[in-house]
């Protein structure tokens, strides 16, 4: 639902007609969905949709979208989607220099992490000022910025750690090009804000979460050094429309320590993702943050349930010990 949600899919969970081994782990995704004016889509039960169906008219020979409307795919486009689907566990091309043999051991839930680092990267994901200052994007929408600036000290030690590690790190931005051509109308219109809160207008910080406006910037506790990756990103994952994968590939990497804003969205939209594609993450628990503390603490134990289904999770303290050991 997160993926299609990035491509922009309108997109309708059924409550009743989807399940988790943990049910607070269910309801809480429940919730999460529906925050912010349904930052990922709608949810409903199947009663709700069964009875919208029985209200369409009715048609004397059923015919199925698929017969209506064809979606050819020429053998390029197929052969292009079958590369992406193997690309996840391609060998890396190159991998960095003077590290090759270091692999460290880092205490983590649900047992402890292996960090190799020449494989390892740091993701910063969306510390930009529409969502963790005042007068930003997330304020406006009636948000407590503090709760996210709470990860900052954290962070930003973890960053210094890394970066004295010759570790390569990535910041990401949730961003748009000017003209609003990579935003999809199911993003735009979500959750029905009102005229100057939606992406593209004039907010306080220039035009809400469009390139090159001041709230677009990075917070300057974790502002970018010279030769550090900036990847601007259309959706709420690192991985969508952007070129990301094929970049980690190039420097051998397969594992990734994922720090950022917010844990629900972004953090856990780019987890997910990356575990897909077969890396190795760790989320660093008091590097992130949310404004639902609620929601922060359901995703770390989304992540690490079943034997770590998504990754690891440990505190700053235990991964700096480890790189500084």
């Amino acid at each position: 639902m997160r993926e299609a949600n990035d491509r922009g899919y309108e997109c309708l969970l059924l409550a009743d007609c989807t399940a988790a081994t943990d049910p607070a782990n269910h309801q809480a995704a429940i919730n999460m969905i529906r925050m912010q004016g349904g930052v990922f889509g709608a949810v409903a039960d199947s009663e709700a949709l069964l009875k919208a169906f029985k209200n369409l008219p009715s048609m004397t020979k059923p015919i199925s979208i698929m017969q209506q409307k064809q979606n050819p795919k020429t053998p390029a486009t197929v052969q292009a989607s079958n590369d992406r689907a193997t690309n996840g566990f391609h060998e890396p091309t190159t991998t960095p220099s003077g590290e090759a043999d270091r692999v460290l051991k880092v205490p983590a839930k649900p047992y402890p992490y292996t960090l190799p680092i020449s494989r390892t990267a740091l993701i910063m994901i969306d510390f930009q000022k529409d969502f963790m200052c005042e007068g930003g994007f997330g304020a406006a929408l009636g948000n407590d910025v503090t709760l996210l600036r709470s990860c900052l000290p954290a962070a930003a030690n973890l960053l210094a750690a890394c970066r004295t590690a010759a570790m390569p790190i990535i910041h990401t931005m949730e961003a748009h090009k000017p003209d609003l051509s990579d935003l999809p109308p199911a993003k735009l219109n979500r959750g029905c804000l009102p005229e100057g809160l939606r992406i593209g207008d004039k907010g306080h910080m220039g035009r809400i979460l469009v390139r090159g406006e001041p709230g677009n910037g990075i917070v300057d506790e974790m502002a970018p050094l010279e030769g550090e990756k900036l990847l601007y990103k259309p959706g709420k994952g690192s991985f969508y429309a952007t070129n990301l994968e094929p970049w980690l590939r190039s420097y051998g990497i397969t594992h990734l320590i994922i720090t950022g804003v917010t844990t629900e969205v972004c953090v856990q939209t780019t987890m997910r993702e990356a575990n897909d594609r077969g890396f190795d993450c760790l989320l660093v628990s008091d590097a992130t943050a949310s404004y639902s503390s609620a929601f922060k603490q359901a995703t770390l134990e989304m992540v690490v349930a079943q034997g770590g289904i998504v990754g690891w999770v440990a505190d700053s303290d235990a991964v700096i010990s480890a790189l500084q050991a």
